[in-house]
């Protein structure tokens, strides 16, 4: 990594949640903050459910979301790698995104090494192997014959059902906390990777809390918290990564 340059880490913007008024000032936000960290960023990594919902259809994409999008493309058109990790709210990513955006899309946990150090990049969600039932709903969704199935529905249908859902299930969730290093399964997840080989950062989103959890002399598990109440992201500088909450 060239010197004074960092890579930038961020997730769970959820844009588009719970309507557009409020949605459209934290993208403004989330805009100001590609802006500003923009110009000393070797790459900048987001780790997911950015959007509230997201599907593409061959020729139809929910609207909205111009300035991010229009934001994204300016900087990765200026030689800057964006990479875009699928959450399980913005799942549903094709060709749409990387070819107008330019953006580098994963459908899976990155591991990569940046300056030596070793990172596990990943949304979070589908790590804890006892969650059978988000696990198997995952899999219908993602089989060939529901995504043809759920291609075929209406998008004003699609959208404002995927909506609705979405504010059904926060509205009747519990503020997120951290519950306790066993109980959490990211944490169980990157203990048990530990056995086996060597990872120094941990990078997660998908809990909406922000958490530096130390595992070891060498080893930390970073919660990205949320572009939502927490506006906070991680900043790696080449040597040491920082969690930060972005005040513009």
């Amino acid at each position: 990594m060239q010197e004074s340059k960092k890579t930038y880490f961020a997730s769970d913007a959820h844009l588009g949640y719970p309507n557009h008024d409020d949605s459209l000032v934290r993208e403004k936000r989330l805009v100001k903050w590609l802006d500003t960290v923009r110009y000393d960023a070797s790459a900048i990594y987001l780790l997911g459910d950015i959007f509230d919902y997201w599907y593409e259809y061959k020729k139809v994409v929910p609207r909205g979301f111009t300035r991010l999008l229009g934001k994204i493309a300016e900087i990765t058109d200026s030689g800057i790698p964006v990479h875009f990790f699928t959450g399980n709210h913005d799942i549903s990513i094709y060709d749409y995104l990387p070819k107008e955006t330019g953006v580098i899309v994963h459908y899976k946990p990155l591991r990569t090494t940046l300056n030596g150090y070793t990172f596990y990049l990943s949304h979070g969600d589908g790590l804890d192997p006892e969650d059978k039932t988000y696990l198997i709903l995952r899999k219908i969704y993602l089989s060939p014959a529901f995504q043809w199935f759920f291609s075929k529905l209406h998008p004003n249908f699609t959208i404002w059902f995927a909506h609705k859902w979405s504010h059904s299930s926060r509205s009747s969730r519990i503020l997120p906390e951290f519950r306790g290093e066993e109980n959490e399964s990211m944490i169980r997840f990157a203990r048990e990777l530990l056995t086996r080989e060597e990872i120094h950062f941990f990078i997660f989103g998908h809990r909406h809390i922000p958490l530096d959890f130390p595992m070891n002399e060498k080893s930390r598990v970073i919660y990205l918290g949320d572009w939502l109440t927490h506006f906070t992201y991680a900043v790696f500088d080449g040597k040491d990564l920082e969690l930060k909450k972005f005040e513009g």
